[in-house]
């Protein structure tokens, strides 16, 4: 018998790798609900993000060049395992993200707690003296658990560390530990006292031709959406490189665009995690340019260097986009928000599967359907590209031949 150590085994690694994602998961929610409240009270702040930029620079510089690739680092190390990954990964990229807050950086949270998830796991490697395939395994699932214990869906970060690797396929190899760890994960966030954000689609139609039509049509915009925001960003990340030689500079020509913007407008809306006009576009029509705000202001921010993750801004550029679509399509705006909310992350990022879990997760499973299409038709759109540059191309999308 052999399945019984195995199980026991994964089991042991999988509870100290939620553990710690969860924890890590809990300090970086408490400092962001910190970060944004001093923030909106003292909004002179965001008048210092170029100063919060250029330290934020040195810290990279000086102290995380090894870590600098972020997400990207993790999946490289999953596709070719070389080196532990050091355990300085955490504190910078918590310091890092809590400035970028702070100080008025458009940012998200998903970038920190994939990173600390993984790169604290990943310090089990050694004690336990793991071999490169379950060390593949341990940081598969400290993503999960990153994932699932910052946004509250256990099941939707199993399956993102599964499913993110590669573009059309999947490891199940990992499925055991990556269940594991990310629902301990996220117990062990909730157990630290921590809330999450509840979201709510009052009617959701029974399903029809019509409205079926109207839920491709939704995945379309957002496929070429999320497709649009990883291309703008990289584009961004690309030229800051080109002209600014030093790289602490970046982050400081970064923010001055940010900071400047937010001034000349007269609102914070577009900086922060932007989670009030989130959850308003579930409530009411809002102005249908917001989704463009937050765009543009999310793909300075990160594409020059500021750190944080990608998804929460996604979130809210679906939701902002749902919502203006429903100006024309003839489904209930809330339900618009929560589809445009999973599914222009769904082809951002090239997860169809997790981001439709997620879906049901945040908003019952009755969204299931729509979102479900949404978000498969943002993945086949969004074309084979995204936000992450080390996911490589497991099984081309609709391109025969294409791998690699």
């Amino acid at each position: 018998m052999t399945l019984l150590p195995y199980l026991l085994k994964w089991v042991v690694i999988s509870v100290a790798a939620g553990l710690l994602a969860g924890t890590a998961s809990a300090v970086l929610l408490a400092s962001l609900e910190y970060a944004t409240v001093t923030r909106e009270a003292h909004q002179w702040l965001i008048a210092l993000l170029p100063v919060a930029g250029f330290g934020v620079g040195l810290l990279y510089k000086y102290f995380g060049k090894s870590v600098e690739a972020g997400n990207n680092l993790l999946i490289d190390e999953i596709h070719d395992p070389k080196a532990v990954i050091p355990f300085r990964m955490t504190p910078l990229v918590l310091l890092g993200t809590f400035l970028s807050h702070l100080f008025g950086g458009s940012a998200g949270r998903e970038g920190t707690a994939l990173q600390t998830g993984a790169s604290l796991a990943d310090q089990l490697t050694r004690p336990l003296g793991l071999d490169p395939h379950d060390r593949r395994v341990l940081l598969m699932s400290g993503i999960s658990g990153g994932f699932a214990s910052v946004f509250g869906t256990p099941l939707a970060g199993a399956v993102f560390g599964l499913e993110v690797l590669s573009i059309g396929r999947l490891r199940y190899d990992a499925i055991l530990p990556c269940f594991l760890t990310a629902i301990v994960a996220n117990r062990v966030t909730l157990l630290w006292g921590i809330h999450h954000t509840l979201y709510r689609i009052p009617v959701i139609p029974t399903p029809d031709a019509i409205g079926l039509l109207a839920a491709v049509l939704a995945g379309i915009v957002f496929g070429i959406t999320g497709m649009l925001f990883a291309a703008s960003t990289h584009t961004i990340s690309s030229f800051g490189k080109k002209w600014i030689a030093y790289a602490p500079l970046r982050p400081v020509a970064g923010g001055v665009v940010v900071a400047a913007a937010v001034f000349a407008l007269g609102t914070t809306k577009y900086i922060g995690l932007g989670i009030p006009t989130i959850v308003a576009a579930f409530a009411g029509p809002l102005p249908p340019w917001d989704f463009a705000g937050k765009f543009a202001f999310t793909a300075v921010t990160l594409g020059m260097g500021f750190k944080g993750g990608e998804v929460t801004p996604l979130f809210y550029i679906g939701a902002t986009l749902g919502n203006a679509l429903g100006y024309v399509l003839p489904l209930p705006t809330p339900l618009l928000a929560g589809m445009g909310f999973c599914a222009v992350f769904a082809g951002a990022a090239n997860t169809p599967l997790a981001s439709t879990l997620m879906a049901m997760e945040l908003f019952g499973a009755e969204a299931g359907v729509y979102a479900g299409i949404a978000c498969v038709v943002a993945y086949v759109f969004s074309g084979h590209a995204g936000i992450y540059r080390a996911q490589r191309i497991g099984q081309a999308k609709h391109t025969p031949g294409l791998a690699g």
